[in-house]
């Protein structure tokens, strides 16, 4: 690829294995955030075909559930209907983080375990936060906030505004990936400790991991079903609660 710096052409080394399509680079994170969006893409399509008003199918049972389930998460949490508009938004967010948290357990790398994916749905959040605060109180309202409850406040007031989407960001992240980590030294340890116990009855047997087969499924119930499941439904309500409570001025 080339890069030019101060009139100057140089030619910067791309490590392969890596394709890059002019100056765009497509990882795995990338790649693996296509699937998930082809995945509920498919879903959405699988599941409203051939809508009925009366002797509705099991599938179209199914939709109306998750959609009545979208619903009431949003009205429950803002004990209002303003914030219909908001459905759509929390429950594409929502799908997406569990389907891209648990992605893992079929042997492909959670976007979620790459923070620019938080760092991105976060960004869009905190746009939105912010628009909400305008559109509450106008653009002097929310300026004149960052000195309340008095100006010497205004420093600390926007640290904690741009705390917002970092910490969510972080925290769903950190957590994710976390497991991810917890997961593999699992897998690692377990190996050591079947050529341990085995090495010295067979040397082939001591090579295959048998205590890799069992053990790390029951573990991932937690790290990948539990927490990939609980960091979806911190991370929409989070955002439910930011932007309700920015639109209440």
């Amino acid at each position: 690829m080339n890069v030019e710096i101060n009139g100057a052409k140089i030619f910067a080394r791309i490590p392969t294995g890596i394709p890059v399509l002019g100056d765009f680079t497509i990882n795995e994170t990338l790649v693996v955030s296509w699937i998930v969006m082809i995945i509920i893409t498919g879903l959405c399509i699988f599941l409203t075909r051939n809508m009925k008003v009366e002797g509705i199918s099991k599938k179209q049972a199914i939709a109306e559930m998750l959609v009545e389930t979208a619903n009431n998460f949003i009205r429950n949490n803002t004990g209002t209907n303003k914030f219909d508009k908001l459905i759509p938004f929390v429950a594409a967010l929502f799908t997406t983080s569990v389907i891209s948290n648990l992605i893992s357990l079929v042997g492909l790398r959670s976007p979620t375990a790459d923070l620019s994916t938080e760092a991105a749905w976060a960004v869009v959040v905190f746009i939105m936060i912010t628009s909400a605060k305008i559109k509450a109180g106008g653009v002097l309202g929310y300026m004149k906030g960052f000195t309340e409850p008095i100006p010497v406040m205004t420093p600390f007031n926007i640290l904690s505004e741009l705390a917002t989407p970092v910490s969510m960001a972080c925290r769903h992240f950190g957590n994710i990936l976390s497991g991810i980590v917890i997961n593999g030294l699992i897998y690692a340890s377990l190996a050591v400790a079947t050529s341990a116990i085995l090495i010295n009855v067979n040397a082939t047997l001591a090579a295959i991991p048998f205590l890799d087969v069992g053990i790390p499924a029951i573990l991932s119930i937690y790290f990948d079903w539990f927490t990939g499941v609980m960091q979806a439904f911190i991370f929409s309500m989070l955002t439910i609660m930011y932007i309700a409570n920015a639109a209440e001025g």
